[in-house]
């Protein structure tokens, strides 16, 4: 694979230094694990530094010394390649770049958060069903659903499980183990990819391959640390799999082992990029198979060629994929729709074009683009990642198609692969033809040409992040200030009492001294679901559909709970409960009047206002897709004489109503 490089190339195993793998078998796992292993261990030192200062928040203090500290790092990565030093193979300059890595991407993303137990995006929104993972996890050594009890999950639960472990290790509480755990973990794939793009590139491109994709990350990768790993490393993964099933020597019985575990791993932990994963592979197969035909090989032989390579990483994927999905397959959950898919923003609707941005970022996608189309035809690497990048727009057609069907393929999410794909490519466009331009330009000018490519680089990258510091993740920052922890408090130390979650705290304990149980023995029917995210509750009802379990019959659900409504008195309402074809509700935690508020203004449906003088509401949401928003609000009201019975207890808290079946 022709990967020519101003910075040279390395010496490995391999005799020729186009040759893929470039590293052998048991090196790669080594570095695989000798570098996460150090990741793990300097971010989560990091972090432990970073908050020390206590920097004061709202201000710009933290992001100024992320960014000079960055400056700095930028500066060793990308110096000693420039100036001749080869990276290699040799431990201790592997574990400075380790090193290096690390400690960039945890100062550029932990030091905003240095002063909240939040991660970015805090308690909001999907965050709230992350958190509840985290937290049903770190309760149960046995995966089990986020939601509801008694149901295999439907989720991958691999990188949340694992998260569990570690919440256990510290000893902290699910939901406050996620900020560390997540941010460790964005440090881990950036070390990860730097090893995974050594397999195919010279070492020196891979660390530059390592630096962008860690500014996709800032940009995309972010929100959903779960499928970042995925999606981060796809591109290297798929660039093997591409030389695994073109090439005309013996089959590669490692590297095919080795994409067949990252298929499966990805299975384990995002359902979407396992997929995407799964059809490029397919393609590649396809193109490599109707190529080698159109060139007069036999179409039948060469179909059985590519099979028995495909078999491989069909049973080791599959196998993987089982530990995950078995247990929900079993209890019949393929016969049951899902609203998962139901959504359909604009980033799905359009196609993504990041090389038409305005940006630095752009730019470099730009870049991509053109060396892929050029060198397509005679790099084995561009047509790989090509392909990558062709079948993202072919999932955006089928997306699109799929709205016949009356859903989507969630297309959106692949902007982030698309993103990794094209900037990598970029980097070895602009390498490439920096080694163009040292074969023609007088050698007095060298030096110049080397400066400036350095300072080109340097001050490329800290535009991205800066950008993203300053104005990308500025509102992703803001709510994990802002954001309620369960103490009813947020980070700043504010509490509102007009807000709902500022009740937090009295509603935990009030729930935990009335039903005198453990909170995993308790199922709660809430019209906060903010509790989910910090106790291991389990929920009658998840928050919305699209979050919900095929096997929780979220609809069914929500039609025994208005039929609760309808009851006529609490002994009625009693029997029904007892008689529920689910598991029903030991605690309900309703909305009331508030004593000196009149009728609410704005959305009556929202959970901060007033039901109607003697009803207490509860916030359900209705799947209303292919409208965006997709979901409708709306209010399921109880007479509070349905409660009033011996078989009922309850208790004011603020705003809400706590009422615990005796």
């Amino acid at each position: 694979m022709p990967s020519s490089s101003s910075l040279g190339t390395d010496n490995t195993k391999r005799s020729h230094p186009d040759s893929i793998p470039r590293l052998s078998g048991g090196r790669t796992v080594l570095e695989l694990s000798l570098g996460t292993g150090i990741a793990v261990v300097l971010s989560l030192l990091l972090q432990f530094l970073i908050v020390q200062p206590g920097i004061s928040e709202p201000g710009n203090a933290p992001e100024a010394l992320a960014v000079l500290g960055s400056t700095v790092l930028l500066l060793l990565l990308l110096v000693p390649p420039a100036l001749g030093k080869r990276i290699g193979n040799g431990g201790l300059r592997l574990i400075g770049v380790w090193t290096a890595l690390t400690t960039l991407t945890t100062l550029l993303l932990a030091t905003p958060l240095q002063r909240t137990r939040f991660y970015y995006g805090g308690a909001s929104v999907d965050n709230g069903f992350r958190l509840q993972y985290m937290n049903r996890m770190a309760e149960n050594l046995v995966p089990a659903d986020m939601n509801y009890a008694d149901i295999a999950p439907y989720y991958p639960w691999g990188w949340f499980w694992i998260g569990g472990r570690f919440a256990n290790l510290i000893g902290w509480e699910g939901w406050a183990a996620y900020k560390p755990y997540a941010l460790t973990w964005l440090a881990v794939v950036v070390v990860l990819a730097f090893t995974l793009w050594s397999l195919v590139i010279p070492r020196e491109q891979a660390l530059l391959a390592a630096l962008v994709t860690m500014l996709t990350g800032m940009r995309h990768g972010l929100m959903e640390p779960y499928a970042w790993p995925s999606a981060a490393l796809l591109a290297p993964m798929a660039v093997l799999t591409w030389y695994a099933l073109s090439t005309r020597e013996r089959a590669p019985r490692g590297v095919l082992l080795g994409v067949g575990i990252f298929v499966g791993l990805t299975a384990m932990t995002y359902t979407l990029n396992f997929g995407f994963a799964v059809l490029v592979t397919v393609v590649m197969a396809a193109v490599i198979g109707a190529t080698r035909v159109a060139r007069g090989a036999p179409a039948g032989r060469t179909a059985w060629e590519l099979f028995l390579r495909l078999v491989p990483i069909g049973v080791v994927s599959g196998l993987l994929a089982l530990v995950v999905w078995a247990p929900f397959l079993l209890a019949g959950g393929l016969s049951e729709s899902s609203a998962a898919q139901h959504y359909l923003p604009a980033g799905s609707a359009y196609l993504p074009l990041p090389f038409t941005e305005f940006s630095t970022f752009g730019l470099l996608c730009l870049c991509g683009l053109v060396w892929l189309i050029l060198r397509a035809t005679n790099s084995s690497l561009a047509a790989a990642l090509l392909m990558v990048t062709v079948t993202v727009y072919v999932w955006f057609g089928l997306s699109t198609l799929a709205l016949v069907a009356e859903t989507t393929l969630l297309a959106f999410r692949l902007r982030m692969i698309l993103e990794c794909v094209l900037v990598v490519a970029g980097v070895i466009g602009l390498v490439e033809l920096l080694h163009r331009l040292r074969g023609r330009v007088p050698g007095r000018y060298l030096p110049r040409l080397t400066a400036l490519s350095v300072v080109l680089a340097v001050t490329g990258a800290l535009s991205v992040a800066q950008y993203q510091l300053n104005t990308g993740l500025d509102s992703r920052v803001r709510e994990a200030y802002e954001d309620y922890y369960p103490t009813g408090h947020n980070a700043y130390g504010a509490r509102n009492p007009d807000e709902p979650n500022a009740w937090l705290d009295e509603l935990i304990s009030t729930i935990s001294g009335m039903t005198g149980r453990n909170p995993q023995r308790n199922v709660v029917l809430s019209t906060n679901y903010n509790l989910k995210s910090f106790e291991p509750y389990w929920m009658f009802q998840q928050e919305t559909p699209h979050y919900a379990n095929p096997l929780g019959e979220y609809e069914q659900r929500a039609a025994e709970i208005e039929r609760w409504a309808d009851a006529t008195d609490s002994a009625e309402l009693a029997e029904l409960l007892r008689d529920s074809p689910f598991r029903a509700p030991d605690v309900f935690v309703l909305r009331h009047r508030g004593e000196a508020g009149g009728p609410s203004s704005g959305d009556d449906t929202a959970e901060g206002s007033n039901p109607p003088v003697g009803k207490l509401s509860l916030t359900l949401k209705r799947d209303v897709f292919p409208a965006q928003p997709n979901v409708l609000n709306y209010r399921v009201l109880f007479d509070t004489a349905l409660f009033r019975g011996p078989e009922f207890t309850t208790r004011e808290i603020g705003p809400y109503t706590v009422v615990v079946v005796r």
